[in-house]
Parts: structure tokens; sequence; C-alpha cells
């Protein structure tokens, strides 16, 4: 803790004003705290991941014109989180912000729901990312055949390497970061030129932008994809692959602590990674769509559900080209699960510094590198365990996935959710900071809370039939369970609030006693 004759820098200032001395290592640029951000939204992960999602709910119109209208939205959300983060810059902010701008109670519940968020995006986009390694080494003839059992070993191994790559210094990841930026620029450029420039055909503009198609197993009415029930009820199941794939970007307020020029520096990385991903990845898109394959002129749209962009890859590309392109985003999916799991560490430790996790100081302590280590190592182990029912599927696919991929959605875009409304209702009483929306938040903070609530209904729904109980061709090994975690938790939490949490916990502990000094000009 910093003697009262010790002069601080303006970031080790402003943190100490929110009530915490400098634990970690503040070696992060403006650049990296971008980066991180960058490479968990990961186009060449997320975009590719639900590719058959979107395709199966809606077909080329989801991908065409839900990508772009969902973004818009996201941005809105974006930018009210980086005027809280510009305001309050901390390692736990989001929860903090809620703890700040609405008691205990509102942190309490914040912090959970953010704390489940990220462990489930790490869980999903490290088993994506395993995925995505098996249907390379099958491109290229390495193994014979799919397997998720495999998968899952592909899986239990990427969780230790990302690990192993977390428990070393803070400086390090930076580093990884920012190669992960280049990586996915890129990477994207070169699939982009790969599927306009090798496929023999192309859908037409009219067919990217006007085709529609139900594979959901849904009947929506006579005339199938024209019916009001298919623009109400098909086509927001495929918003899961803009919202999963545009989310995580509170690592650069998870970071916070870690960067230098904090309060413009991580508010500036925030809204810049949503930016510059949404338009890249509706590039991306746009060029798998315009490359979905053609037979006796038909686009092939019921084939992809099950096979993803590897089905497109591999018809419109062959398997040599199939298997680059999902190399590429392999390692992306790599460093974004990196990149996950060091955002979740960071805010599993600063959740348990003010003592909000069982056993908090054991993931509240940091190591010599000054990186939380046991945080690292449990919030990988948890994964893991989560994505147990992936050993499951069905028709070869397995649901679970699409369930941890909803849980990381809801779970994190709640926990916005909360501080946003709560900013809201603040009004002018809200101190902001150096990054600001001006009187522009009356209007963005609903809209972004309305737009969360939405979605996170949507993505408890049951996707197939075989999901939804009142149906003859229920089974539970298609069932959502997203609903069941997300709700569950939600119980359990508010019977451990109101019988036990809410005695002793008082929101954000102070670790700084001491007024702190004039900041050094550095």
């Amino acid at each position: 803790m910093p003697e009262a004759h010790e002069t601080l820098t303006a970031d080790e200032q402003q943190l100490a004003k929110l009530g915490y001395k400098q634990e970690l290592s503040r070696t992060w640029s403006g650049f990296s705290n971008f980066a991180i951000s960058f490479s968990i939204i990961s186009i060449l992960a997320g975009c590719l991941t639900t590719y058959g999602a979107g395709v199966a709910n809606g077909g080329p119109v989801s991908i065409s014109w839900s990508w772009p209208i969902i973004a818009a939205f996201i941005m809105v959300i974006g930018f009210t989180m980086s005027e809280l983060v510009s305001s309050m810059p901390t390692s736990g902010g989001i929860y903090y912000w809620a703890s700040k701008l609405g008691g205990p109670m509102a942190g309490f519940f914040t912090g959970w729901l953010n704390l489940i968020g990220l462990i489930a995006v790490t869980a999903s986009v490290a088993y994506a990312c395993a995925t995505f390694f098996d249907l390379t080494f099958l491109e290229w003839g390495w193994v014979s055949h799919f397997s998720l059992n495999v998968v899952f070993i592909y899986f239990l191994v990427i969780l230790v390497i990302i690990v192993l790559l977390n428990i070393f210094s803070s400086h390090l990841l930076a580093i990884i970061n920012n190669v992960s930026v280049w990586w996915h620029v890129a990477g994207a450029a070169f699939l982009i030129a790969v599927l306009v420039i090798v496929p023999d055909q192309h859908l037409s503009f009219a067919q990217v932008f006007t085709d529609r198609f139900n594979g959901s197993g849904w009947q929506t009415g006579h005339h199938d994809t024209s019916s009001w029930q298919f623009w109400l009820s098909i086509i927001p199941f495929g918003f899961i692959l803009t919202q999963y794939t545009i989310t995580g970007f509170d690592a650069s307020v998870h970071l916070s602590e870690e960067t230098q020029g904090a309060a413009n520096s991580s508010a500036k990385g925030l809204w810049q990674s949503i930016f510059y991903s949404a338009v890249g990845g509706y590039l991306l898109l746009l060029a798998i769509t315009f490359a979905i394959p053609k037979v006796h002129g038909v686009p092939q749209y019921s084939a992809i559900p099950a096979g993803g962009v590897d089905y497109v890859f591999h018809a419109a590309l062959g398997g040599n080209w199939a298997g680059a392109l999902l190399f590429i985003s392999s390692v992306a999916q790599l460093f974004c699960a990196t990149a996950c799991l060091t955002s979740t560490s960071r805010m599993m430790f600063a959740f348990s510094r003010d003592r909000a996790v069982p056993g908090s100081h054991l993931w509240s302590k940091v190591n010599a590198n000054r990186t939380p280590v046991n945080a690292v190592i449990a919030a990988a182990v948890i994964g893991g365990i989560i994505t147990l029912p992936a050993l499951k599927n069905v028709g070869g696919i397995p649901t679970a996935f699409y369930a941890v991929t909803s849980v990381s959605v809801i779970g994190l875009y709640l926990s916005f959710a909360i501080p946003i409304f709560l900013r809201w209702r603040h009004g002018e009483r809200f101190e902001t900071g150096g990054w600001t929306n001006g009187a522009k938040y009356k209007w963005m903070n609903p809209i972004a809370v309305i737009e969360i609530v939405l979605v996170s209904i949507i993505l408890m729904l049951p996707t197939v039939p075989a999901a939804a109980p009142w149906r003859k061709e229920f089974a539970w090994a298609s069932v959502n369970y997203a609903p069941f975690m997300v709700i569950g938790a939600l119980v359990l939490l508010t019977i451990w609030w109101n019988v036990s949490a809410k005695h002793w916990f008082t929101g954000p502990v102070r670790t700084v006693e001491e007024p702190p000094a004039e900041p050094v000009t550095v």
C-alpha cells in the first residue's frame, strides 16, 4: 500500500481515488487495450463458428441485413460503456460501476452475471477453436473422421495452453494481443481475397440480399419465409451470430488497471474495437455468403447449418484451400481464447479483491509477475466443466456449444445493462470522465438496455422443435439449457444474497487508506 509521502502517476492517483492501490503491472499501451477487445471479438472466430446458426435462421438475409442492424445497436452499447469506463477505469469495472451507482446489491448481481458470462465465453471460444483445428486436420487428411470426443481432448489441451500463456507476465500478453490484431487483419483480408477470387461461381447480389431460408425446423405458415412469423420468430434466432461475435469488448475495462492513460485509452479501445470488428466482420461474412456453392444453379443453404463454414469452404474452394482458411481461423481463435481468459481472470481477481467470490483470498492473489495465477487456473477449470455436455451431439452438432454461447452472451450483456441503466437514472448527477457522450446518453442508454433485454429473451427460447417440451419430437439432448443456467444462477444468487451476502458484501473494498499525492507528469 503506498505511503502518504509517495507520489503517484496520474493513472495511479485516479485508481487510488476509486479506492484501489496499483497491484497489477501497468504496462499496456492504448493500442494493446484496443487489441485485447478486438482479439476477443475476433471476427475470425465468432463470424465463422456461428455462421451456420445465422444461415439456418433466415438464410442470406440473416447475414446481409441482420449483421449491420444489430451491430449498430451494439455500437450504441459500446458508447455507453466507454463513458462509464472513462469515469471509473477499474479491472472489475462493470460491477464497480453498478455498485457505485446502484448500491451493493446491484454490484453483486452485476459482478456474478459478468463473471458467469466471461467464463462461458472463454469456454465457448476454446471449444470452437478445438473444433476448427479438428476440421483443419480433416481437410488436410491428417485425421480420417470428425469426432466430438477428439474435439473435447483438443479443447482440454487448448485450455492448458491458454492457462500457461496467461500465467506469465502481463507484458507478454500485451505483445500476444498486439500480434493478434495483425493476424486478424491480415487473416480476414486473405480469407476475403480467396473467397472472391478462387470460387468458380458466386451468388448474385439479389440472392445475398433477398434470399430467405428457414432451416430451423420451425414452420411459420403457408408461405414459410414470407409470413410475419418468419420475420419475428425465425430471423431473431440468427441474431446470435452478431451478438455472440461482437461481445467480450469489456476486456478493455478489465485491463484498464494495466493500461496507461486508462481513462481515455480504455474508452477509445472499447468503442473502436466494436466499430472495426463490425466493418471487418461484415465484409468477411459477405465474402463467405457470396461464395455459398450452387448445384444446378440452386444455392445449397440447407447444407450449411450442420457443416457451417467448413461446408462452404470445402465445396467452393476444395480441401487444400479450405484447410488453409480453417487454420487461419483456428489460430485466430487461439489468440481469442487467450485474451478471453485474460479478461476473465482480471475480473475474477477484482471481484475477489472485494470479497464477493468464495475463496476470495485465493483468487485475489498475484504472483511475482503481478499476475492473478489462481484466478486464471480456476476460470479455465470451471470453463471445462460447464462444457462437458458438448460431448453429447444431435445430428453431429454439439447443441451444448450453442447453449454455452448463449449463456456467454446473456450473462455478459445483462451485466452491461445494469450499470448502463443506472447511469441513465443518475442523469446529470453522473460524474463523467475525459470521454463522454454528452446529452446523447438520454437516448443511447435506454436503447442499449432494451436491445439487451430483447436479445437475451430470444436466446433463451427453444431454437429447434426438438427442444420444445410441448412437441412430440422433444429430446433432452436438443434442449437449449441457457435458460436453466441463467435463471438457475439468478435464483441461486437471489437466495444467497438474501440469506447471507447482503450481511457482508458492501461493494468495492478500499485498498488505499491515505489520500493520493499529486500526480507526477510522465
